[in-house]
């Protein structure tokens, strides 16, 4: 069973949102509640970079390109991490995944997130 399940992803235009979710099924409910978790992205040719993050508590932190503009949020019952991303821009293109902040577990398959015109 794989450790993360992102989804979410898609093609939109300059402006457009979209809401990624990530599913954490091998962690039982006080692992995933008692850990920070966090959104990274790749794009093409570029290293792993990180996006935001949410601890147990819901405090969030965000890189600066995309404050204001994207927000994290939780469902610890549902073991399960968001990622509303507004007012998208073509820089934004890249495989979204997450994972345990504090200590990376086997990474996901990801969700392409591309944004054109």
């Amino acid at each position: 069973q794989v450790h993360f399940v992102e989804s979410g992803g898609g093609s939109v235009q300059p402006g457009g949102s979209l809401r990624l979710s990530c599913k954490a099924p091998r962690m039982i409910l006080s692992d995933f509640t008692g850990n920070a978790m966090g959104w990274y992205r790749q794009a093409p040719g570029k290293q792993r970079e990180f996006v935001a993050s949410i601890t147990g508590s819901r405090i969030t932190n965000y890189t600066d390109s995309v404050k204001g503009r994207f927000t994290i949020s939780r469902d610890n019952a549902k073991r399960t991490v968001y990622l509303q991303m507004n007012s998208l821009e073509p820089e934004d293109t890249a495989v979204y995944y997450c994972n345990v902040v504090r200590v990376w577990r086997p990474w996901g398959q990801g969700t392409q997130v591309t944004v054109s015109s």
